[in-house]
């Protein structure tokens, strides 16, 4: 049996409306909202009595998903969203985009800081690190060709 794919990357949030916001102006679309409850998800995450709104999106390809979930209960139990980039555990999500400094500008609006400086790596990239909503970590790479 072998693996297939990776499906998706899922990131906890406090404010759902604004991660959405964030990641659309990035540049990836809303595949879908749920609510996610009942016996069978606590089996499934170990959480029982779990009631969680979910956004699903989807990068423009179509090849991967970013799952942002806004846990009604129970209640978050840690936040990492400020941790530095070398603290264990999840660390960040990569977007490569057209324009890193483009994409830098958009996502200002949207409250987003870098971390440190857009650098660029040998002949191959234009890097950077921004914290986003709430936080989050999140790198931006250019491919220069």
């Amino acid at each position: 049996m072998a693996l297939k794919r990776m499906d998706n990357i899922g990131i906890v949030v406090e404010d759902l409306g604004v991660a959405i916001d964030f990641f659309r102006e990035l540049g990836l679309e809303l595949e879908g909202r749920a609510t996610i409850e009942g016996e069978w998800a606590g089996r499934v995450t170990g959480l029982s009595d779990q009631h969680v709104e979910i956004a699903m999106m989807r990068t423009p390809d179509g090849h991967n998903r970013l799952e942002l979930s806004r846990f009604i209960s129970p209640a978050v139990v840690q936040d990492h969203r400020n941790a530095p980039v070398n603290a264990f555990g999840y660390l960040r999500a990569m977007f490569t985009v057209d324009d890193v400094d483009e994409t830098l500008e958009r996502l200002r609006s949207c409250g987003a800081q870098p971390v440190g400086e857009v650098v660029q790596y040998r002949d191959a990239y234009r890097l950077c690190y921004i914290r986003g909503p709430e936080g989050l970590l999140i790198g931006l790479a250019q491919e220069l060709n």
